[in-house]
């Protein structure tokens, strides 16, 4: 998966999540949860979406890489990269 296909995923599952919120607008460095307004159930809800749609188990060790838009992308594209290695 590129890291293309990555990001247009997390925005997807983003909108779920989000359903009102401008992603077109979202600073990629900028906290997610600044930007949409998101609590921590709904940051839950986002990682569990991204494990549905993607098939990657995400640690809650690892949540903390999501606070931005292109940490997400990252994590999920090496995450990704290294399973489909095994």
């Amino acid at each position: 998966m590129t890291r293309d296909e990555v990001r247009a995923t997390v925005l997807r599952v983003l909108g779920d999540i989000a359903p009102e919120a401008d992603l077109a607008s979202l600073k990629p460095d900028v906290a997610l949860r600044e930007q949409l307004d998101l609590d921590s159930m709904d940051v839950l809800n986002f990682v569990v979406g991204l494990h549905a749609a993607l098939g990657v188990e995400i640690p809650e060790a690892d949540y903390p890489k999501f606070a931005t838009l292109d940490g997400g992308v990252e994590y999920l594209t090496g995450r990704h990269a290294a399973d489909a290695r095994r």
